[in-house]
């Protein structure tokens, strides 16, 4: 399946647009990376545990998407977004959102 976060697909016209899927997932922090991070924060550095971490969520989110596409007998999800909030101080949603289309 295609994803991309452009609105068209070169060569390829939408023939019919599906409706927007999405897709969620909700990291917990862990208390080890937690203290690694500050440490790193104080010493400068990159934190390896939280961006293994977002990168898993990011990846998650997006095979959602995909599934909830492909449910709906998707070519192709155009427009995507990836968004990041916290949640509850202690938690980051990751969420991956864009139009389900049939490419013609």
């Amino acid at each position: 399946m295609i994803v991309t976060t452009t609105t068209v697909v070169e060569g390829r016209p939408v023939r019919e647009y599906l409706g927007v899927v999405a897709g969620e997932t909700v990291l917990g922090a862990n208390v080890f990376r937690d203290i690694g991070a500050q440490f790193r924060n104080i010493t400068g550095g990159r934190s390896g545990g939280y961006e293994k971490e977002l990168r898993k969520g990011r990846e998650t989110a997006l095979e959602e998407m995909e599934q909830a596409a492909a449910e709906l007998g998707a070519d192709a999800v155009v427009g995507v977004d990836i968004d990041y909030e916290t949640v509850g101080g202690a938690m980051l949603m990751v969420t991956a959102s864009g139009t389900a289309v049939k490419l013609g």
